[in-house]
């Protein structure tokens, strides 16, 4: 039972994944802050001031779901690469006491 809990966690993760990948860039500099915006995926975003924060506090972990092509290119110092179709491969390597953000741009 707990097995199929976390391959449902593992599999709405995957799916926040991909999601995220769709997202469109904004300039958040010049829009006025509001109300947190909910997306129809549910997968809380974060700022690069919080990622910064957390990763500093320890109670967060980076992971670059790309390919490894694009990740010697160019990637966030600290990240950890898991290309998307390899994220359920390494379920068992992801910490369960921090957030992981995953970023594909």
């Amino acid at each position: 039972m707990r097995l199929r809990i976390i391959y449902c966690l593992v599999i709405f993760a995957a799916a926040a994944v991909f999601a995220a990948c769709n997202a469109v860039d904004h300039d958040t500099k010049s829009i006025a802050k509001g109300p947190e915006t909910v997306y129809a995926d549910g997968a809380r975003r974060v700022t690069i001031e919080e990622m910064e924060a957390m990763l500093k506090d320890g109670t967060a972990i980076v992971i670059d779901v790309r390919n490894q092509a694009m990740y010697d290119q160019g990637h966030i110092p600290g990240s950890r690469l898991i290309p998307a179709g390899e994220i359920l491969n390494h379920i068992g390597e992801l910490p369960r006491d921090k957030m992981i953000v995953t970023y594909c741009s």
